[in-house]
């Protein structure tokens, strides 16, 4: 009984919460919250990704859709008992809506939801067919005119694009394009996928010799289809280009490699896109009623207008376009940054032979992989979690239950954690002269990545290379370059036959601004941040990253990406809305987001 007493307790709130739902009582219902509460709903009630903080905004939101939704059938998941500890009592949910089911997560604190997480997980009518369901792959028995597998994809190719248009057109082919296709395709969205590369994975094949994932293999699986077991912690980049191309052909992907997207534009009237592509040199033009940028945060390189780049004689390029260190032993490298790819980079040449200079412009979070690995990421993606019974999908929902409001306060505690530990570690880099920082509040990494989406690195062994001066660094900002050097605003000159600018990304509507206008990337407005006020990241509060896996003030024109986690959870919901759209069923959009910074 008493181990009851937790599952018994959430029941009788949900029924009450149920009833006042039902009861169209939107001011009963945000009665059972806190005053300090939040309701983070992805899809299933704002057709949004929406997070209302306070009863106010709860009660205002519920006013607008509880008509529309019809929300019912409030419970505790099956097979999930609620658990109470220091205070708050917690479980899994599920719930339905007059389109769809839902699954969610809720926190009690006081006898009054504290945090509540809606999602949308299926469209009734409209779900993916697998397990029990799953498609049968070939008809039995003699048949005149029957096409094999290999027949129907063929023709599928042929046609898609030509005779038949895409419902859905993805530019870009990393792995969120890919991902976001392979949910499209489960969920019937005739889908095409552009990228100018080659072949899938050539965007992680053609990057520096040493990139790696810094995150570790639990945090990276792609849908659907998990990494095997003997998979490393840290997948190199030429073993996820591989992955990536094994993927995109079992789930059966249209992808158009070496195909480069040369203009769009948006015909409201006919609910239709224009985009011209050019498909290994010859025009194609395509007629998508959805249009999504999946071109990644960081792919819009960001490079500093100096004096004297143009008289300078060595290389100089962004680290985007970095070929690897192999060319530049025992010449001498400047490297301008200090982020995660300025220290790959210079690691990478220092072990080639070069003589490298890091400049360090503004302060650093660095965290050491192995610590982070274990004590940021460990209890929800590990062996150690999956032990436990969290599996990848409850991890995803467990870090989406958590609002960005609340978040660095859950995150501070992680991060002093990891400064204790490593005390003598960040003595060391100080003594060398590295700035640090764990970011305008102490939140630490990851909250530098959600607001700015830089300002730190995840340590691979770079940082001991500066901390041993094999490294050398330079702090400061550059003035100027000459034919054979780097000026520093000091007047300090550092010999340079290579300059790498890692100097960081531009908004993903940059893209937008390239292929179909200024006006519309003016008009959707500058991509993730939160809106924190933190540096890079200007306010008014926002609440969830801007315009990312969800509708834009620009009409069926979306993006997605974020890192692997982000790319492989968000996809479900991004998909979900374009499914809806197919399908005709009405999507009115709560809370559609305000624009506040171009870019």
């Amino acid at each position: 009984m008493l181990e009851a007493a937790p599952n018994r307790k959430l029941s009788e709130l949900l029924g009450r919460f149920g009833q006042a739902l039902s009861a169209r009582d939107a001011g009963a219902a945000a009665s059972l919250f806190r005053s300090d509460s939040y309701w983070r709903d992805l899809v299933a009630f704002t057709w949004n990704i929406r997070t209302m903080e306070g009863r106010d905004e709860i009660r205002d939101m519920l006013e607008s859709r509880l008509g529309l939704t019809e929300p019912a059938d409030w419970g505790l998941a099956e097979g999930e008992d609620a658990v109470e500890s220091d205070g708050t009592l917690e479980g899994w949910i599920t719930f339905e809506t007059n389109v769809a089911r839902g699954y969610g997560h809720v926190r009690v604190r006081d006898g009054l939801i504290w945090t509540l997480l809606t999602t949308m997980a299926e469209l009734k009518g409209h779900e993916e067919r697998q397990g029990p369901s799953r498609p049968l792959g070939i008809a039995h028995g003699p048949q005149k005119g029957l096409r094999t597998w290999q027949e129907e994809r063929s023709a599928e190719a042929a046609e898609l694009g030509t005779s038949r248009q895409p419902y859905c057109l993805i530019i870009g082919g990393g792995q969120g394009g890919i991902g976001l296709a392979a949910r499209l395709r489960q969920l019937d969205v005739p889908t095409i996928i552009v990228e100018r590369n080659e072949r899938p994975g050539d965007s992680w094949r053609k990057r520096y010799k040493s990139l790696c994932l810094h995150d570790p293999v639990w945090y990276d699986h792609m849908p659907y289809l998990p990494f095997p077991k003997n998979w490393p912690v840290f997948s190199p980049k030429d073993k996820i280009g591989d992955w990536l191309e094994m993927y995109a052909r079992v789930m059966e992907l249209n992808y158009w490699g070496s195909t480069t997207c040369r203009s769009a534009s948006f015909d409201a009237a006919a609910g239709e896109w224009t985009v011209v592509v050019d498909r290994s040199g010859r025009e194609v033009v395509l007629k998508p009623r959805q249009l999504v940028f999946a071109t990644g945060m960081a792919s819009k390189p960001v490079i500093p207008d100096l004096p004297g780049m143009d008289v300078f004689q060595g290389d100089q390029h962004h680290s985007s376009r970095h070929p690897g260190p192999d060319a530049y032993a025992g010449r001498k490298a400047v490297v301008i940054g200090s982020n995660t790819s300025a220290h790959d980079i210079c690691a990478a040449l220092w072990e080639a032979g070069a003589e490298v200079t890091m400049v360090q412009r503004s302060s650093t979070n660095v965290v050491r992989s192995g610590p982070l690995t274990e004590i940021a990421t460990g209890a929800l993606y590990s062996e150690a979690a999956l032990a436990a019974g969290i599996t990848t999908e409850k991890a995803d929902l467990i870090s989406a239950s958590v609002p960005y409001r609340l978040m660095p306060e859950f995150q501070k505690p992680v991060y002093e954690r990891l400064r204790d530990l490593d005390a003598p570690f960040y003595a060391d880099l100080e003594k060398a002269g590295f700035r640090l920082d764990w970011g305008d509040d102490e939140s630490g990494l990851f909250m530098k990545y959600m607001r700015r989406g830089s300002g730190y690195y995840i340590d691979v062994g770079a940082s001991q290379l500066i901390i041993d001066g094999r490294i050398r660094l330079v702090s400061g900002q550059v003035d100027r370059l000459t034919r054979t050097s780097v000026i520093m605003a000091d007047g300090t000159e550092l010999p340079a036959d290579l300059v790498v600018y890692a100097t960081g990304y531009g908004s993903m509507n940059g893209w937008v601004a390239d292929l179909v206008s200024q006006e519309v990337a003016d008009r959707v407005g500058k991509v993730w941040g939160l809106g924190s006020g933190t540096t890079n990241d200007p306010g008014p509060w926002e609440g969830e990253p801007r315009n990312m896996w969800k509708p834009t003030q620009q009409e069926a024109l979306w993006f997605h990406g974020g890192n692997l986690h982000q790319s492989r959870h968000y996809s479900q919901f991004l998909a979900l809305q374009l499914k809806a759209r197919m399908e005709a069923i009405p999507t009115p959009v709560y809370g559609l987001q305000e624009v506040h910074h171009a870019s």
